[in-house]
């Protein structure tokens, strides 16, 4: 006896004609934008266009297991809907309809989900209301970065520009590629290993080799390669490969540009907000002197080698970047979800932290904002002290946070990196951001935290 078909259901209005949002779901990266940063996915292939037949594979992590998830499309309707159905993986079944309805006020997207568990009644009974669940946290984030990122990429009179990414294989670099692309940019990626697409390009960033193709016709370079200041202990070789990877690779690039041909117009270039080192509860914004400990010391090399003559360049001066994919927040869930999370020594050390979402919205914004130069400030404009971040995650995943980190068990642990990166800290505002009239779509950090973990309320 077959099992049983279930079907879910989730609608969106929106702005957009129902072409544009037919298009941005084609284009490549969409299904990297989709993906929800809690869950594990890995995308093996990808259909190029919306067209039947194609396939996409995928590993999916259920439970403790990678199950290879295999979607094919077979039905198109150009501009109005699409359709992909399982081939393997882990439902019985698995149908998605995605229909884009012309309204009054632009369109609706609609999804459509029939699909069937395994195993029949026994596992509609043992994971039926799981699976209801994620989807529904699932939809509602596709929902959420459909709505934002067309509004982002919506505004008129801005054609297509064709971007150079380097440190396009990290948490925002890969984020940023798939956001550019399907908002209808071109992207090409400087990659330090073999090239393996005609958009990719050879660079070494310790020797200064770079394909000269790489620039041709390039209108704005995002340069976000460094080495990860947290990947391991600081010693005196790892504390020179960070300021090396960050000062002598950004002028090698910087030169490269200078020689080009055709110069690009613009160069946004990462930098971080230990530019202004440890400076207790004062307010800091881009006018700010710089700091004197090691990470401001980095810093101020990092901007100083992006300068290239003609080109305009902002230096963005990144908080702590928040995903459930990455980064500093996803090192601190496995504690936090066991119960065992809690402040940082005193706790009343600033984070002035940003949504991996407004990162990516503050880049666009730049690109496109032929005024702003020089440094910017990437954060949001509601920094937390430790304690208060400890406080709001603890909230977010209802869990308690009564276990403290000693100022002296960080130091034990980490050394010199605990203090810089732990237990100390920088109250920034992002002023030249809201000035030139950025609008974060995530200003208060359990808006952020809750987006980022699928558990809005």
């Amino acid at each position: 006896m077959p099992t049983r078909v279930q079907t879910f259901e989730r609608s969106l209005e929106l702005p957009s004609r129902a072409e544009e949002v037919y298009h941005w779901h084609g284009r490549p990266g969409a299904f990297t934008r989709l993906v929800p940063p809690w869950q594990s996915v890995r995308l093996e292939s990808a259909p190029a266009e919306l067209t039947v037949g194609a396939r996409q594979d995928m590993r999916v992590r259920v439970g403790p297991f990678g199950v290879r998830w295999r979607a094919e499309i077979t039905e198109v309707r150009e501009g109005e809907a699409f359709q992909d159905v399982q081939i393997s993986g882990p439902f019985a079944s698995w149908k998605h309809t995605h229909t884009m309805q012309p309204s009054s006020t632009g369109s609706v997207l609609r999804d459509e989900v029939d699909y069937r568990l395994p195993l029949g009644a026994l596992g509609r009974w043992v994971a039926g209301r799981h699976v209801r669940r994620d989807l529904e946290r699932l939809f509602a984030y596709r929902h959420r970065i459909t709505e934002q990122d067309l509004a982002r990429h919506g505004s008129p009179g801005r054609a297509a520009l064709d971007v150079l990414v380097t440190g396009s294989s990290g948490l925002v670099g890969s984020a940023l590629c798939a956001f550019l692309t399907t908002g209808g940019h071109g992207v090409r990626r400087l990659v330090r290993r073999q090239p393996e697409g005609p958009q990719e390009y050879r660079w070494d960033p310790n020797t200064g080799e770079l394909d000269p193709a790489a620039l041709d016709g390039v209108d704005a370079v995002v340069h976000l390669a460094g080495e990860n200041i947290a990947a391991r202990r600081w010693s005196r070789d790892q504390k020179e490969r960070i300021r090396s990877s960050r000062i002598d690779g950004t002028r090698s690039l910087a030169e490269a540009m200078a020689r080009a041909h055709a110069r690009p117009a613009t160069l946004v270039s990462a930098s971080a907000v230990g530019f202004y080192g440890d400076r207790g509860e004062a307010w800091l914004d881009e006018e700010s002197a710089a700091g004197s400990d090691f990470l401001a010391d980095v810093a101020q090399g990092w901007e100083r080698a992006a300068d290239v003559e003609g080109v305009r360049c902002a230096h963005l001066r990144f908080g702590v970047i928040l995903s459930a994919a990455g980064g500093a927040l996803a090192k601190m869930l496995p504690p936090f979800r066991l119960g065992a999370g809690g402040r940082l020594g005193s706790g009343r050390q600033w984070m002035s932290w940003v949504a991996l979402d407004d990162v990516l919205g503050a880049i666009h914004h730049v690109l496109f904002t032929e005024d702003l130069q020089g440094p910017i400030n990437v954060v949001a404009p509601e920094p937390a002290t430790n304690a208060d971040f400890t406080r709001t995650l603890g909230r977010v995943l209802r869990r308690p946070t009564f276990l403290p980190v000693p100022a002296f068990a960080a130091r034990a642990a980490f050394g010199e990196m605990a203090q810089a990166l732990l237990l100390s800290g920088q109250r920034v505002a992002p002023k030249r951001l809201e000035e030139s009239g950025y609008r974060f779509s995530y200003p208060t950090l359990e808006g952020a935290l809750r987006h980022q973990l699928g558990l809005m309320p």
